[in-house]
């Protein structure tokens, strides 16, 4: 069974920084890419930033290149999404995405 559970969340004032992480199981993280999705409250479901399975080629959404940073650990079967310079727009719930499949989530509050 595809698990993945997100940590890392929490409330940060504008400007600041949060690092979140991605545990993952049930399937062999390093030969898939794996990507981070976000749910704004009362919006859709919004794609963030994807990487490869290697961890070479990361993309990410025009409103968060160059304040955020997707990697992984394949040897820990772990995704992460480093945010800083985080505005009051980034507050959502994020998920780690493999396939169709989400974990949990965890809540980001960008807020002052």
């Amino acid at each position: 069974e595809v698990q993945l559970v997100e940590s890392g969340g929490g409330l940060v004032q504008p400007g600041g920084s949060l690092r979140l992480s991605c545990a993952a199981s049930g399937f062999t993280f390093s030969n898939f890419a794996m990507s981070w999705v976000r749910q704004a409250p009362g919006k859709g479901l919004e794609w963030v930033s994807s990487i490869d399975s290697s961890g070479d080629i990361p993309t990410y959404k025009d409103s968060v290149k160059g304040r955020f940073t997707i990697s992984r650990d394949n040897a820990k079967n772990t995704l992460y999404l480093q945010m800083n310079s985080l505005k009051p727009e980034d507050t959502a719930v994020y998920y780690c995405r493999f396939g169709i499949t989400r974990g949990q989530g965890t809540l980001v509050s960008v807020s002052s």
